[in-house]
């Protein structure tokens, strides 16, 4: 048995290769796709040339630490491109204007809304804010936001 995997080890590299590709598709990291192009070298060097396990493994290692360099940088860099400039969440609310829809006490809290959603806020002047005023948000403490009257 395992006379037959070393002659035919081209198989088992075949194999390593696919389940690193099934690994990196459930974690999309850019990592494990990696060790799978190691993997797809070293199956090429072991068909094609019959060289030694220790060649192979070297060929899996060198190809492995080159996409590490390489090609994980660049694949980030071109499927990820523009990721950077879009703020998500709460941070998109950050300069947007809403209107007062209970009033905002001085020291207090009240209700803004902006797009349709309720948003906790309170003042940054300190002042009360009647409802129906327009506001602007200027910055935010986890989902209570500070607003400043327009």
């Amino acid at each position: 048995m395992i006379e037959y995997f070393l002659q035919n080890m081209w198989q088992v590299w075949a194999v390593i290769a696919v389940i690193c590709l099934i690994l990196e598709l459930m974690s999309g990291d850019f990592f494990i796709i990696c060790f799978s192009i190691g993997a797809l070298g070293a199956a090429i060097d072991a068909g094609l040339r019959d060289s030694s396990i220790t060649e192979q493994i070297f060929t899996f290692v060198v190809l492995s630490v080159v996409a590490l360099l390489y090609v994980r940088p660049a694949a980030k860099r071109w499927l990820h491109k523009g990721e950077d400039k879009r703020v998500s969440n709460a941070d998109a609310l950050l300069g947007r204007t809403g209107k007062v829809t209970e009033t905002i006490k001085a020291g207090g809290n009240g209700y803004v809304q902006i797009d349709g959603d309720l948003w906790k806020a309170v003042s940054k002047a300190g002042t009360d804010i009647p409802e129906g005023e327009s506001v602007r948000v200027v910055s935010r403490e986890s989902t209570i936001i500070t607003v400043e009257q327009l």
